[in-house]
């Protein structure tokens, strides 16, 4: 299938970009990508899609890359644009998988489309904040707890650092990216970080960051304020996959998500963390979607 980026007008005039990629007449899967991500998809899932006959579909989040902006966007929002890419794509049921903060839009997905999502998959994804039961910041580095603060306390500042961030992250070159990422990962990360995912890593980043910084910022906020729906209603097949040594989301939130969904299927990964999961077991995540249609 080509790897040229299309653009749709959504219902309320903004763009949505998205990229195709596996088989085109295979069973439909959207992937939906982590904070400081974009549509582009790693070659080593575009080749398993391609060989397990999945049509693979990524788009670029409000905010990020090609798709335009969406100020207030909560987690449930990204269910919607969703539908809308499906109905422009002319595809009536489907799967979705999503890493890190994609996971917890694919339980949004699952939550919202019911009647036309048929699994969904989520990879090291967070637990929603506030959640009753979980001390949320337990095990979470001190450096994401400190930026939290800041932004409670002083939202303004903390937009203009954000967008400080961003500047700085689209001026790094691919070598200083691939040495900061492999210096802050975990012992069970470097084991993965090939030159291949680093480049992707790094495509990735850029292409999302493109677009200025609003994803970015908008991911965050939905992030830590109210989803916008109860995990514990969902009622499509989920699959749950942590790493156990994940140093970005403690454990305790997958434990959190398990109790709310006690029939997903759950993957609580010994030696795994946050990238390594992406890295490893999309290979699986296909098998057990493409068996739910």
């Amino acid at each position: 299938m080509s790897a040229a980026a299309n653009v749709i007008v959504l219902r309320d005039g903004r763009t949505l970009r998205y990229l195709e990629t596996g088989d085109p007449s295979g069973r439909p899967v959207f992937l939906l990508h982590a904070t400081l991500g974009s549509k582009l998809v790693y070659g080593p899932h575009a080749a398993d899609a391609a060989e397990r006959g999945i049509r693979l579909i990524g788009h670029d989040r409000a905010g990020y890359g090609g798709s335009t902006a969406m100020p207030g966007r909560s987690i449930a929002s990204e269910a919607a644009d969703v539908r809308e890419l499906a109905d422009a794509l002319g595809i009536d049921r489907f799967a979705v998988w999503g890493n890190s903060t994609g996971g917890s839009l694919a339980l949004a997905c699952a939550s919202a489309l019911s009647g036309r999502v048929v699994a969904v998959s989520s990879l090291a994804g967070v637990a929603p904040y506030p959640a009753d039961g979980l001390d949320w910041f337990a095990g979470v580095d001190p450096a994401i707890v400190s930026d939290f603060q800041f932004f409670q306390r002083e939202p303004v500042a903390w937009r203009l650092k954000m967008a400080r961030d961003v500047k700085e992250m689209r001026a790094l070159t691919q070598r200083q990216y691939s040495e900061s990422l492999s210096g802050s990962s975990s012992g069970a990360e470097r084991t993965i970080l090939s030159p291949e995912l680093l480049a992707f890593a790094f495509g990735q980043m850029q292409d999302g960051l493109s677009g200025g910084p609003a994803g970015f910022i908008d991911d965050y906020v939905a992030g830590v304020t109210a989803w916008g729906f109860d995990v514990g209603t969902i009622r499509v097949p989920v699959q749950l996959w942590h790493g156990a040594e994940d140093p970005m989301v403690p454990l305790t939130h997958a434990r959190w998500l398990a109790a709310q969904l006690p029939d997903a299927d759950i993957h609580l990964e010994p030696g795994e963390g946050h990238v390594s999961l992406f890295a490893k077991k999309i290979p699986e995540v296909h098998a057990w979607l493409l068996s739910h249609f």
